[in-house]
């Protein structure tokens, strides 16, 4: 926990001198505030804008959180089944790799003509971007639990489903959450990409408004915001994990 403050306080000091590096040069050069505002018409204009944002930001952070339970769901259990099925595995496996070369932000408007502009083609959006990275995390960390374990267990008398619930879940826990992180920030992206797609209110609608009307402080509003929520649910799994998994080696914990 403590090597975890101590690397985000480094991480925001190089983030705070960008800030007064961005600040200074902005106040220097005078740049116009509709092509690049300075940090602070940045805040002036978030903390303005605060009420009427605050409703677009509770919709994204409930669709964010939705799709990335439903898509991370998804993901493992596909990742499970690929698991304990090998043959299925053979041949769906390329299908799993060919289906992230498809653009999201090209197949968005298809789920709209398919699904309509309610939630159903959102939820999808934001589980295509989150499935992707738990299923092959999953799977590479099924097959990687150490083979002279397996054969202990097997000698032992375990059953498949006893090898996988005993040895091969826990040890893959580790490339599990790392799955779970990637798509914690993945996340928050699809949710803002699907709103573009067709929505009333969510950060997505808020940035395009401003951006139609070249409010450019807003649009940086709307940025700064998707990074941090998207940080704070990267921050939640990895408390998660640390919670969850206490039996790991904390080693790397005394560098």
């Amino acid at each position: 926990m403590k090597r975890i403050f101590s690397k985000g306080g480094r991480s925001a000091a190089i983030f705070l001198l960008f800030l007064a590096v961005w600040e200074t040069i902005a106040r220097l050069v005078n740049i116009p505030n509709w092509l690049l505002p300075a940090p602070s018409a940045i805040v002036k204009t978030g903390v303005k804008v605060f009420p009427d944002f605050l409703p677009h930001f509770i919709a994204t952070v409930k669709l964010s959180l939705t799709g990335y339970l439903i898509g991370c769901g998804f993901g493992f259990l596909a990742a499970v089944c690929l698991h304990l099925l090998p043959k299925l595995k053979e041949a769906v496996y390329p299908f799993l790799i060919l289906s992230q070369n498809i653009p999201i932000i090209v197949l968005a408007p298809l789920l709209v003509i398919w699904f309509g502009f309610g939630i159903l083609p959102k939820i999808i959006i934001i589980t295509l971007f989150c499935f992707f990275p738990v299923a092959v995390a999953a799977l590479d960390g099924f097959r990687q639990v150490p083979h002279e374990l397996r054969y202990y267990m097997e000698m032992a008398g375990a059953t498949k489903s006893q090898l996988f619930l005993k040895l091969e879940l826990p040890g893959s826990l580790p490339s599990i959450f790392s799955g779970l992180k990637i798509s914690a920030a993945y996340s928050v992206m699809g949710a803002v990409v699907s709103e573009w797609i067709g929505a009333q209110e969510g950060i997505g609608v808020f940035m395009t408004i401003a951006s139609s009307s070249f409010q450019t402080e807003k649009v940086f509003v709307a940025i700064f915001v998707i990074m941090a929520l998207s940080l704070l649910f990267f921050l939640a799994i990895v408390l998660l994990e640390k919670r969850l998994m206490k039996w790991q080696p904390k080693g790397d914990d005394k560098r």
